[in-house]
């Protein structure tokens, strides 16, 4: 008799446990499909390098908005949401990124001092510039 207790309660237990792993592995899916969205969000700004710049920027036949960074750079990481945003609203400005620790060559060739910098290329050339952390607002108004 004590034998099919012992028997009961562990097919109880290992039923339970089933349930637990099972309701463990549904949030992380759900955690795995929220981050998949939010990095399809950020799609909408292009990572550039060192490699592709030519090309994506100074060949452009649109307005150009890059935004030099670095992952390490806390005002960077403040900008970021903004210039997403600002990638979202306008459909004749291509927003990029690039993150100067990996295109160091074109820090230097642009004046890259300090980051968060956005510069406004057009026609292959800076039009405009701005250090620092800044608003959605002047953003747009730079583009203009």
């Amino acid at each position: 008799m004590k034998n099919k207790v012992i028997i009961v309660i562990l097919g109880i237990i290992f039923i339970i446990g089933l349930f637990v792993i099972s309701g463990v592995m549904k949030r992380q899916e759900n955690f795995q499909t929220q981050n998949q969205r939010n990095e399809e969000e950020i799609m909408s700004v292009l990572e550039i390098s060192s490699e592709n710049f030519e090309e994506e920027v100074l060949k452009s036949d649109q307005t150009v908005l890059v935004d030099f960074y670095a992952d390490w750079c806390g005002p960077c990481k403040m900008i970021a949401p903004i210039v997403e945003q600002v990638a979202k609203e306008t459909e004749d400005v291509k927003v990029c990124r690039m993150n100067i620790d990996e295109a160091q060559d074109l820090a230097v060739e642009y004046g890259i001092m300090s980051i968060p910098t956005l510069v406004v290329m057009k026609n292959g050339k800076e039009a405009k510039r701005s250090v620092g952390v800044i608003g959605k607002e002047e953003i747009l108004e730079m583009l203009k």
